[in-house]
């Protein structure tokens, strides 16, 4: 018997027509294996899920309260409570130091996945571990935070439920039999409903899973994860009541002049957001130096909490209060500028010493007061401008956000569903992709993305269509086909490929026909070569190649097509009609899958003539001639 071709086919090599392969599944219904679960498993899956990060989210905010009562206050009261009106004097320093040395404790004997503020973290474990998450962060991270910020800790609790969203959806994920795609879309699901349980923002909780987590716009990714955001936000009803988030006075339409200072403003804000950004991994880089284990660094860090919280109590604890107040313009101008610099000196230090936090309210509240305070300033300077400081501040927390994340949709939605003032969505859109453009040209990653590149992982930054899901094999495949009839003398074939006969050595495969032009085989030069050196004298090409044949369709996309090479370690596929599963009427290899992706990349980076150009090269043959 003659060898298996190691390079093109699979199967036994015994004489048996033509194996026709059925058709892939339908997108929608993603089966790696008859067994695994579809769009509808993931799509329930992810309701009960939303579900769960609900509860888990009211939870963890009255355990916030409770341990936020118990430490500021000496009693148990359930819900958030501020901790700025406490009594404690000098000895509050010493709170978050406590909570610090805590998590300290529970990261280095719990799990280290704690430290940190959640979406980083996701991200990281779908790069890298195909969207696994320890079973165990579900309840070390909600309980670490909560914690952390109920002994002061300057974060907010979006952060923390956003990581246990996404915790129990890989939870269910690894419960399950499921592919690594459907686990992060488990994933995803999970952390954005507990972004809409905290927030009361769905399809903001859908535009950041796409934008930071998923990286893909299809069926099988966006009808879970919104539908688990829709559920989440019916649930949130039941546990959080009816209501905007940050409730603030009516903004009513805006002049062309102010909607063009929010583009300076945004412009502003972007820097702002680069800024803030760096400032955090530069404390975290200061942290890495120390000469003790990171178990201490949290404690350590949160003696700069409690001094900061001695001295501006505003900076303490979630701050929610704190973004309402500044969106109404409740606050003068002077205590917004101080409480912006110390929560973010405060924030960023805590940050960076690696304890359990969040990044998203302390983002609105640094750009919420920042975006106020530039707008006061504008006003100032510019004769007849008249910004509302109200709209100020919405634009500022959206455009710190924007351009903190690079999540631009998911910001200015955001900022409108918290709010909900739909007369703020031209400003929205205007600040916050000033900010996202700006911070873009600036910095090649984000707050959320920083420090897993600088671990070496590559980061998506985009989603964009896979041409290769919309060409088809017919566009593509070689019509010419390299063939040789099944009779030939194995040893003849040999002379013709040495010799470069061009009918026979244009390819490395060449497909294998009978008499009547019918599809038998496939056989490689390999094969030519094993059979010469131990097939028996007299054997037929038919006897060397391999027959059991992988093919495929000429409307089949070519996605499809690389599906089947990679899933039988093949380079490449004979095409053939559907209704006539033996007449071969094409060739498809690697270098055709290639040239696909070389007219999507030509398409991006080459530039055209325009109008211009093209007359200018008229004019300039003309005067040639």
């Amino acid at each position: 018997m003659a060898p298996l071709c190691g390079n093109c086919c699979t199967g036994s090599i015994s004489p048996r027509p033509l194996e026709r392969r059925p058709l892939p599944p339908s997108p929608i219904f993603m089966f790696s294996h008859p067994h695994r679960h579809s769009i509808l498993f993931l799509t329930a899956a992810s309701m009960v899920l939303a579900l769960a990060s609900t509860v888990v989210a009211w939870v963890l905010v009255q355990l916030i309260g409770v341990i936020t009562s118990i430490a500021f206050y000496h009693k148990i009261s359930w819900g958030l409570v501020s901790p700025s009106h406490h009594q404690l004097g000098a000895l509050v320093i010493f709170l978050p130091v406590i909570g610090g040395l805590i998590v300290g404790v529970m990261a280095r004997y719990g799990s280290p996945a704690i430290r940190g503020h959640g979406i980083p973290e996701a991200m990281e474990q779908i790069l890298l571990n195909r969207s696994r998450i320890p079973p165990k962060i579900t309840i070390l991270k909600p309980l670490s935070a909560a914690i952390s910020i109920g002994t002061g800790g300057p974060f907010g609790a979006e952060g923390p439920i956003i990581a246990t969203g996404g915790a129990l959806g890989s939870l269910i994920g690894q419960i399950f039999s499921t592919t690594a795609g459907e686990r992060k879309t488990l994933l995803a699901a999970g952390a954005a409903a507990g972004m809409t349980a905290i927030f009361g923002t769905p399809i903001s909780a859908v535009l950041l899973a796409i934008e930071l987590l998923l990286f893909e716009f299809n069926a099988r990714s966006v009808v879970p994860v919104s539908l688990a955001c829709a559920t989440a936000a019916a649930a949130r009803i039941w546990f959080f009541g009816h209501g905007a988030v940050f409730a603030m006075p009516a903004v009513g339409t805006q002049t062309p002049g102010v909607l063009f200072a929010f583009v300076v403003l945004g412009a502003v804000m972007g820097l702002a957001a680069t800024a803030v950004s760096r400032a955090v991994y530069w404390v975290e880089e200061r942290f890495e130096h120390l000469p003790i284990h990171w178990m201490w660094w949290p404690a350590i860090g949160a003696v700069a909490v409690g001094a900061i919280g001695y001295i501006a109590p505003r900076t303490m604890g979630v701050g929610y209060d704190n973004i309402e107040d500044i969106i109404s313009n409740r606050l003068p101008l002077q205590i917004v500028a101080w409480l912006c610099g110390m929560k973010f000196i405060s924030w960023a230090i805590s940050l960076g010493s690696g304890t359990s936090g969040g990044t998203l309210a302390p983002l609105l509240t640094i750009g919420s007061g920042i975006g106020v305070l530039l707008a006061a300033g504008f006003n100032h300077l510019v004769p007849g401008l008249s910004i509302p400081l109200e709209l100020a501040g919405v634009v500022g927390m959206a455009a710190m956000f924007a351009g903190a994340s690079h999540a631009l949709l998911a910001s200015v939605v955001f900022a409108f569903e918290t709010t909900w003032q739909p007369d703020t969505l031209p400003a929205l859109l205007a600040g916050g992709t000033a900010a996202f453009l700006v911070s873009h040209m600036l910095a090649r990653h984000s707050i959320m993305t920083e420090k897993i590149a600088r671990r070496g992982v590559s980061v998506p930054n985009s989603y964009e269509p896979d041409p290769l899901l919309h060409v088809t094999v017919a566009t593509v495949m070689e019509t010419d086909i390299q063939t040789v009839p099944g009779d030939l003398k194995i040893e003849e074939l040999a002379r013709k490929i040495g010799s470069n006969d061009p009918r026979v050595s244009r390819r490395q495969a060449s497909l294998v026909l009978d008499s009547d032009g019918a599809l038998l085989g496939v056989i490689t030069r390999g094969d030519v070569i094993r059979a010469v050196e131990t097939a028996p004298e007299g054997s037929t090409v038919l006897d060397a190649s391999s027959r059991r044949l992988i093919v495929v369709h000429p409307d089949e996309t070519l996605h499809a097509a690389l599906e089947k090479m990679l899933r039988h370690d093949i380079g490449r596929l004979p095409v053939v009609e559907r209704n006539a599963p033996q007449k071969a009427i094409g060739y498809l290899g690697r270098a055709h899958l290639l040239a696909a992706r070389s007219a999507r990349i030509q398409e991006e980076t080459v530039q055209e003539p325009g109008f211009w150009s093209r007359k200018e090269q008229e004019v300039l043959a003309g005067k040639g001639a």
